[in-house]
C-alpha cells in the first residue's frame, strides 16, 4: 500500500511538472463569443440510468476533455456503447463502472451516450470535472483511423467552444492516472501534441465576422 502511495504521489509530482513546463495560454486573449464551431452529427443513444455505468449524478462544472481508447481493436462505436448498456446488470463494484459521454467509430460515427450535464465514469479523479471522448481503432497500435481523426477533431473544438475550453484543457486518460491510454497518443508525444493543435486549429477557424 505505501509503495502504490509513493509511485501516485510521485506521478503527480512530474505531472505537474510537465504541465507548468509546457503550459499553453491560448484563452488568454480568447474572446468565445466570436467564436462558433457548428456542432458535428451526433447520433444520441443514451445509456439507461444505472448505478454502474449512468449514475445520473450533475457534471457542475467542465474544466477539461479526456481522451481515451477503447482498448478493443476493430469494434465499432455502438458495440462499445453497448457494453456500457450491458454493466446495468452487473454487481456495484469499481470494475463495472465505466462509461464515456461520447464514442467515436473507426467510421467517423459519434454515439452520444450520457447528457452534458452528468459525470461518466472515465476518468478517475477527473469525472467530476472533465467531458470523456473513447475512440475506437483498428488495430492493437491505438492509432486512430483517419475518419475518427477527423471527428475527434471536430467534436473537441466544438466542446472547447461550448465550455469556453483552452488548448491545455484537452487531456489524456494517462495524464490523469498515468494509464496508457490513448495508447498510440501516450507512445507518441508529438502525435499527441499535433492532435491537440489540429484540434485548436480547428476551432479558430470559426471566428465569426465581426463587421
Amino acid at each position: 500500500i505505501v509503495m502504490v502511495a509513493v509511485i501516485s504521489i510521485g506521478y503527480k509530482i512530474i505531472m505537474a511538472f510537465y504541465n507548468h513546463t509546457h503550459k499553453e495560454t491560448d484563452t488568454v486573449s480568447i474572446d468565445y463569443s466570436e467564436y462558433n464551431v457548428p456542432k458535428p452529427d451526433i447520433i444520441d443513444m443514451f445509456l439507461t440510468k444505472n448505478k454502474n455505468s449512468r449514475p445520473g449524478i450533475a457534471l457542475k462544472n467542465v474544466n477539461g476533455i479526456v481522451i481515451h481508447y477503447t482498448a478493443n481493436p476493430g469494434t465499432d462505436a455502438e458495440a462499445n456503447r453497448n457494453y456500457f448498456e450491458g454493466r446495468k446488470n452487473e454487481a456495484d463494484i469499481s470494475a463495472n463502472k465505466v462509461s464515456s459521454h461520447f464514442i467515436i467509430g473507426i467510421d467517423g460515427k459519434i454515439i452520444q451516450c450520457i447528457p452534458l450535464n452528468e459525470i461518466a465514469y472515465a476518468s478517475n479523479d477527473r469525472n467530476t470535472d472533465t467531458i470523456s471522448i473513447e475512440c475506437c481503432h483498428p488495430d492493437s497500435s491505438g492509432k486512430y483511423s483517419k475518419k475518427t481523426y477527423s471527428s475527434l477533431v471536430h467534436l473537441s473544438a466544438w466542446l472547447c467552444g461550448k465550455f469556453h475550453l483552452g488548448r491545455a484543457d484537452i487531456i489524456r486518460h494517462y495524464d490523469v492516472t498515468g494509464k496508457m491510454c490513448p495508447l498510440y497518443y501516450v507512445k507518441h508525444e508529438d502525435a499527441w501534441l499535433s492532435l491537440k493543435k489540429s484540434i485548436w486549429k480547428y476551432f479558430l477557424r470559426y471566428k465569426t465576422d465581426s463587421k
